[in-house]
């Protein structure tokens, strides 16, 4: 059957409407926003791709757990079947919920990191790397050399740079608390890490006496492409590759609101006992007792059935395909993406879609607002403005790429959609000349992106 067309390997039971909007009033909910995305009103986008965290549907096998859900402070049934999912499907042992990923990523930081420490990453996201800086360190990007090319078809594009690495432990070690991975690379195109390389990045932390982590929320993502391009792996289970993946780590920082296939949610797993008690000891003081973490007992049944449908095959392969054909229409239009197409997004290369705006006119920002006057869709940059820094002099240094993340939530929409996607992003490529860059008027010192005040400006040369 694999000539006929990739279609979702389930059936729609609950609807959600759609507001349709006009360009004045989505014209007018910018101007509200003060040009921020995240900012605008729900009910006045029609495609939301702004992130794929927490925004999927849940299943009905989801929907029937949320209804055992054992509400009790401590001790909850909920919260044994949650570590029992999570022992059994990544092989940790100490499971600690948290309630989403940015708190199991702080209580990791602010008990293994000392002010002056470097934590390398193949890519941090933007919590990460804001919960490193929280806790006094320096969160170091080690990205392998060619995820340098946008359109270069490298098929571990999300690997760590072992080369760097290896510089990093020699010459800085003593400064290096732990050694941290993405999977999937999102910061750099939502790119996998090959199995080959998480070997050697362990190899790596067992010369150096670093303890290895994994940064999991795509990790079955990871596992399905691992599993069609890596040659040793092609024959593998998912559900073995994800088991081998684990089995290389200390412990990971998870966001089930990614592949947890839920609403809300997260963990930190580990091996160590003395650490997680440590880390269950700082837990009480900000997420409550260590048995629900800030989740209720509802959304622990959620993930933990979640966790069991993410390895699904059919649902992995329709995943990917869906995002595919998005990227491959795309491609085909002209328009510059990130290719090969990632696990969970498509990512339009705003550096080269919008060739006449310089990087401190944010070109991934005005190639979003762009796509939402056009058409109503939603999507994040993921460029200078979020991943960007200022130096002493107020003098923008750019992020590596200036990309446009288009955000598939799992489970949610249908091909249809994804058409009109194609369509509104095609119809801005061809007025691509057009379009004016973007400037900051207002900013937070952290996470700036979320709700910085932003306005249009004519054209700059790069």
């Amino acid at each position: 059957m694999t000539d006929l067309p990739i279609i979702e390997p389930f059936r729609i039971k609950s609807v959600e409407p759609l507001r349709m909007t006009t360009r004045s009033e989505r014209e007018a909910a910018l101007a509200a926003a003060d040009g921020n995305l995240f900012r605008i009103a729900a009910e006045d986008v029609l495609i939301d791709l702004l992130t794929d965290s927490g925004t999927g549907a849940m299943s009905a096998e989801q929907w029937a757990a949320v209804m055992r859900g054992d509400e009790s402070y401590a001790g909850a049934r909920s919260y044994k079947r949650f570590e029992r999912a999570v022992q059994d499907l990544m092989g940790f042992e100490q499971v600690i919920p948290t309630h989403q990923g940015r708190a199991a990523e702080h209580l990791l930081f602010q008990t293994l990191v000392k002010p002056g420490q470097v934590v390398p990453n193949n890519t941090h996201f933007d919590t990460t790397r804001a919960n490193v800086e929280d806790a006094g360190g320096e969160a170091r990007d080690l990205p392998c050399s060619e995820s340098a090319n946008t359109a270069g078809r490298d098929p571990f594009k999300g690997n760590m740079n072992l080369e760097a690495l290896a510089e990093l432990l020699e010459e800085e070690g003593e400064r290096v608390p732990l050694v941290m991975i993405t999977l999937t690379n999102n910061a750099g195109g939502g790119q996998p890490v090959s199995l080959s390389n998480l070997r050697a990045v362990r190899a790596l932390c067992d010369k150096y006496d670093k303890p290895l982590y994994i940064d999991a929320c795509r990790f079955a993502e990871n596992a399905w492409m691992v599993r069609e391009r890596e040659p040793e792996a092609r024959g593998r289970s998912v559900r073995e590759i994800v088991a081998e993946t684990f089995a290389l780590a200390d412990g990971c920082t998870m966001s089930a609101k990614k592949d947890g296939l839920a609403n809300i949610g997260g963990f930190l797993a580990l091996r160590d006992l003395e650490l997680a008690t440590a880390i269950r000891r700082r837990l009480v003081v900000t997420e409550g007792f260590p048995t629900y973490g800030g989740m209720a007992g509802r959304d622990l049944e959620a993930v933990a059935q979640g966790l069991a449908e993410v390895v699904d095959e059919d649902y992995l392969q329709y995943r990917h395909a869906s995002i595919a054909y998005v990227a491959k229409r795309l491609e085909e239009r002209g328009v510059p993406v990130v290719e090969p197409p990632g696990g969970h997004a498509i990512f339009l290369d705003a550096a080269r879609f919008l060739p006449h705006l310089a990087p401190a006119l944010f070109p991934g920002q005005a190639l979003a607002i762009e796509l939402y006057l056009e058409g109503g869709l939603r999507t994040c940059e993921i460029g200078s403005l979020m991943l960007g820094r200022n130096d002493e002099q107020g003098r923008l240094i750019p992020a590596r790429h200036e990309l446009v993340r288009l955000a598939i939530p799992r489970r949610t929409y249908t091909q249809s959609h994804m058409d009109y996607v194609i369509e509104i992003v095609t119809r801005v490529h061809a007025r691509a000349e057009g379009i004016a860059g973007v400037e900051i008027l207002e900013e937070p010192p952290v996470l700036r992106h979320f709700s910085a005040r932003m306005g249009r400006v004519g054209t700059a040369r790069v």
